[in-house]
């Protein structure tokens, strides 16, 4: 019984998460129902500090008292049978952590059950893929403060660092920690669309080929645009597929798959009233490229005669530069917005600037952009807006005739760029001192009575429209 930590579900994340560990000086022991995952592990940790069994009981038994359990199963049924696997062998103090995607509200109802039986549990969100499970994650823990407190020197010692600063902070209280990475994952999406109708214009619109295309990216992650979704866009266009020497990528089927957390986000978003226009956009244009066949036989039946780019292709590219900045720049914004309502509603104690600062290392949404983020939430902790920051509202400011022109460009050349053009209908939104919506109240109250308040006089109105 001395091993420091266990894991359940010796995967990809699992197994390197683990080895993560193992290389910190923790005695580390995995559980798995796949003997050859099992014998994987053995064989490639190779050492005393780290062991593997299909068997929970001797599973258990290992753990010094009282036990850490990470669990890294598919989200969903999975993570209720583990745990209803565990849960007659656990002693009281107890801690499970389950390190998956689970959605939010799943974890709030497991808090419940198991906190109420003596047993601590909390939800935490990984970012960082295999790599960063390997080297050095982004981590989210939310729930119990006490059990984050157990495990917070295993934490801080395998997450990613940042000037020394480790990747990983306590989110807040109940399902915080599942809800920030759903949100951080619903960013993921944002970008990721963004920069791949970037792709597709300056590809099909200005021309580039694939080699200039990965020289183009690589130059923006020296710069302002440094992140780790634009250096690994340049590597994946400067891959040959050995098969075809063609480009690799444009050897990919055109239909991008989802396991649900860019969805999810969208749907709370909706619940809480929060405008998520491109992270919205970023999930539909993924549900649309899954109608490959349709979309074949529609463009035969639907010619388009482009537009000429109207400007020389280098100061193109230098205004869709600027114009992927301001989408960014709107998509965060818009995520983080999300996690101002989620925190109110949801009483999570979210601390907008540490969450920024976790996300600069380690995972999938790092970026140069959220040092600026971390200072503006921690100049202005209660900031209603990112795009009201004064850190942020120049950068804004000076590119946002950019993306405007790039989205004009979108539309010439008949290229979908519904990313871009959500971002902007964010902004243009966002920074309107009076909507059209004053019309869309009063047809709510012309056919269904709902009432409408005056801009003169408190109150609610109704009036009979037609006499």
């Amino acid at each position: 019984m001395n091993f420091d930590i266990g894991m359940v579900g010796l995967g990809v994340m699992g197994r390197n998460l683990l080895l993560n560990l193992a290389d910190h000086g923790f005695r580390v022991i995995g559980l798995d129902t796949d003997a050859g995952k099992v014998d994987a592990l053995k064989k490639e940790g190779n050492r005393e500090s780290v062991d593997a069994t299909i068997d929970a009981k001797t599973f258990l038994a290992a753990q010094r008292l009282p036990r850490a359990i990470i669990l890294l199963v598919p989200a969903g049924k999975a993570v209720d049978a583990v745990i209803g696997e565990l849960v007659p062998n656990l002693t009281p103090g107890d801690l499970l952590i389950d390190a998956g995607n689970s959605h939010f509200k799943d974890t709030d109802r497991r808090h419940q059950e198991l906190n109420g039986k003596g047993f601590n549990f909390f939800g935490m969100g990984i970012s960082g893929g295999e790599s960063g499970a390997r080297h050095g994650p982004s981590m989210m823990p939310g729930g119990p403060k006490a059990a984050y407190d157990r495990v917070k020197p295993m934490l801080d010692a395998i997450a990613a660092k940042v000037d020394g600063e480790p990747c990983v902070a306590y989110i807040g209280a109940g399902s915080s920690g599942h809800y920030v990475k759903m949100v951080h994952n619903g960013i993921e999406y944002g970008i990721m669309q963004l920069l791949a109708e970037v792709y597709d214009l300056l590809h099909r619109g200005a021309g580039l080929s694939h080699a200039e295309l990965a020289d183009t990216f690589e130059s923006w992650h020296q710069g302002e645009l440094s992140s780790f979704l634009v250096e690994i866009t340049a590597k994946i266009l400067r891959k040959i597929d050995p098969k075809t020497n063609k480009p690799l990528v444009e050897m990919i089927l055109d239909v991008a798959r989802q396991k649900g957390t860019g969805k999810w986000t969208s749907q709370e978003a909706m619940d809480l009233q929060v405008p998520l226009l491109g992270i919205d956009a970023a999930v539909a244009l993924r549900d649309l490229s899954a109608y490959h066949d349709e979309r074949v036989q529609a463009s035969k039946l639907y010619s388009h005669h482009a537009a000429a780019l109207g400007e020389d292709r280098a100061a193109f590219v230098q205004r869709v530069r600027s114009a992927t900045h301001a989408s960014a720049l709107l998509t965060y914004a818009q995520g983080f917005a999300m996690l101002r309502k989620a925190t109110r509603t949801y009483n999570y104690g979210l601390d907008l600037a540490s969450i920024a600062k976790i996300w600069r290392g380690g995972c999938i949404i790092r970026s140069k952009m959220l040092e600026m983020f971390r200072a503006a939430y921690t100049q202005e902790p209660e900031l209603a807006n990112l795009l009201l920051s004064p850190w942020v509202a120049p950068e804004l400011q000076k590119r946002h005739a950019d993306l405007r022109a790039v989205v004009v460009a979108a539309a010439n050349l008949g290229i979908p760029a519904a990313g871009l053009m959500n971002a902007l209908a964010y902004f243009d939104g966002y920074r309107s001192a009076r909507l059209p919506t004053n019309l869309t109240q009063a047809q709510r109250d012309f056919f269904g009575a709902h009432t409408y308040e005056r801009i003169d006089e408190k109150g609610t109105f109704h009036t009979k429209w037609e006499e």
